[in-house]
């Protein structure tokens, strides 16, 4: 989710919420989920989930990135294979955008209705 301030806006710049900004350590994510740190790293492997790094390879996530880890934990532990939960993600995020964008083509249709000719 992106906000903007009144700051912001007049120098235009956008800003992430705190929750999709970079800023946990791999550690602290560990302590959060309750995951070990290699677990978090062989889902990074899988492409379940992708960190930021520092300059020095230092991983970073969001506390968007802790809720999908604990999501992704509770599918393993029902049995879902990694590829299985790669595949919901996507469907779910197929999902949502059409849904944004159909929400978004309805405030169009309200603002801007269309005249019959």
């Amino acid at each position: 989710m992106i906000y903007l301030n009144k700051k912001a806006r007049r120098k235009g710049e956008v800003r992430l919420s705190y929750k999709e900004r970079k800023v946990i350590t791999i550690g602290i994510v560990s302590e959060l989920t309750g995951l070990t740190e290699r677990q978090i790293r062989y889902y990074e492997e899988r492409k379940l989930i992708t960190p930021d790094r520092t300059r020095g390879g230092t991983r970073k996530f969001s506390f968007a990135d802790v809720e999908r880890l604990v999501q992704i934990s509770n599918h393993m532990e029902d049995g879902l294979q990694t590829s299985e939960i790669r595949r919901m993600e996507q469907k779910a995020m197929r999902q949502d955008k059409e849904l944004r964008e159909r929400m978004l083509r309805g405030q169009l249709n309200a603002a801007f209705p269309q005249r019959n000719k």
